[in-house]
């Protein structure tokens, strides 16, 4: 480098540690992190529908955003509790998970987001639809 720097390189210096991404059978983790990957849930039965809530307030939260994506389940992101820089970084972070994976994105509110795997439909209620139009 020529020895200059952009507002790129100050936003990112000293901001995180490098993860290497997952191998085969293992979920690295940071030093004294909690480990990655939590323990296997039960398979829910074939005609059960689940989602999970995540009020995120810190950027490191936002890797729940793509475990849960890469496992299928639905997520309703919930940025009102996160300052605005943040919330901008996660929804940046988690729109590239969504491109990544095929999978969809849809504005509930103003800082609430549902993000859903390949292949879910979101339909909007009736009454939605004519209260927009």
């Amino acid at each position: 480098m020529n020895g200059r720097h952009d507002v790129t390189d100050q936003q990112w210096e000293g901001l995180a540690e490098v993860v290497p991404l997952r191998g085969d059978t293992d979920w690295p983790t940071w030093p004294g992190g909690r480990p990655a990957m939590p323990e296997p849930e039960p398979e829910p039965a074939a005609d059960t529908r689940r989602f999970v809530v995540l009020r995120v307030q810190i950027f490191a939260d936002a890797r729940d955003v793509a475990e849960h994506l890469m496992s299928q389940v639905p997520v309703l992101l919930d940025l009102t509790g996160a300052d605005q820089d943040v919330a901008k970084r996660i929804l940046d972070f988690s729109s590239g998970v969504v491109f990544g994976l095929a999978a969809g994105m849809h504005r509930v509110d103003r800082d609430v987001f549902l993000l859903t795997p390949a292949g879910t439909e979101v339909a909007e209620a009736a009454s939605a639809v004519a209260a927009q139009g």
